[in-house]
């Protein structure tokens, strides 16, 4: 990997990474996961608004027949992943939902496998069920304040298989789209649902903290939006494999992250569940694929979580 690439690809990491502990400032700083979701997602509508209309960009509108299968995959990939990390957020911590979220390669070798018929190796099957013992281990940690955390982690294990769905079929589109137009698309299309979370939404914004206030604007212009031209911009800059490999480390940024500006740290059978969970997913990327197209990321568009 060249230096501007690593460079690019470390900053889009760390700037994921910083949406769990983001998330976390907005909830404790008097924001409903409501119109944390619906605040964030309005400012990342309007930012690509603003770039498909700026003069010089081409931009193109959806074809008719493709409509109905982007407006679907906005809805699981954005709406109800980033319900489902927000909620689960208000008993789970930052750096614990890091970790369950990047489970998400798990999740999409199984729809690789029995739902894309694609082929699955003998390291790919290890893997998994090293993965889904980490995220056994992470539930057994988290589990033990009460039954509230439970239903957190329930709702980040949807999160983690919705953004796996969306990895899944986006695949055909991506022939057809560039990945700045579909990222703008699935945006728009999952912000509609949001709109139910309207009500209260001027006061919420009255009473919240500064760092509230300063943590849901972060992370609609930075995770939502800018973080993924970095992408962009370092998958581009070099091999992608390689580029990809970096997202391997996000959840540690979130917990450093959220260590510094929250204070805050998942439990010690937390940390050892999601260091398995991610070594499963490293075995299943790396070593887990007979075919070459399974569950890679290369050109994949990532739901800011």
């Amino acid at each position: 990997m060249n230096t501007k690439a690593f460079i690019l690809a470390f900053i889009t990491v760390m700037i994921w990474g910083s949406s769990f502990p983001a998330i976390q400032a907005g909830l404790h700083g008097g924001y409903s996961p409501g119109h944390l979701v619906l605040i964030r997602y309005l400012i990342a509508s309007a930012l690509f608004a603003i770039y498909a209309l700026w003069p010089g960009v081409k931009f193109r509108l959806p074809r008719k027949q493709d409509i109905l299968k982007i407006a679907a995959l906005g809805w699981v990939g954005i709406s109800i992943y980033h319900i489902c990390v927000t909620f689960g957020q208000q008993t789970v911590s930052a750096g614990t939902a890091a970790m369950i979220v990047a489970s998400t390669p798990i999740f999409s070798a199984l729809i690789a496998v029995f739902i894309l018929k694609e082929r699955l190796g003998l390291f790919g099957w290890v893997g998994l069920a090293l993965g889904f013992s980490g995220i056994a281990i992470i539930t057994l940690g988290t589990s033990e304040a009460s039954i509230q955390n439970m239903k957190g982690v329930f709702l980040l294990l949807i999160a983690a298989f919705a953004t796996s769905m969306l990895f899944a079929f986006q695949k055909p589109l991506l022939s057809r789209y560039t990945s700045m137009e579909l990222n703008a698309y699935f945006t728009w299309a999952g912000t509609l649902p949001f709109v139910i979370f309207f009500p209260g939404i001027i006061s919420d914004i009255q009473h919240a903290t500064m760092e509230a206030n300063f943590s849901v604007i972060y992370i609609a212009i930075f995770p939502t939006a800018i973080g993924y031209v970095t992408w962009a911009l370092a998958t581009g800059a070099g091999k992608a494999s390689s580029v990809t490999s970096l997202l391997y480390i996000e959840p540690v940024f979130s917990i450093l992250i959220a260590w510094i500006w929250l204070h805050e740290l998942p439990g010690f059978i937390s940390i050892i569940g999601g260091v398995v969970a991610i070594s499963g997913v490293v075995v299943v990327n790396l070593l887990g694929s007979k075919q070459h197209s399974l569950v890679k990321k290369e050109h994949t568009i990532k739901a800011a979580s």
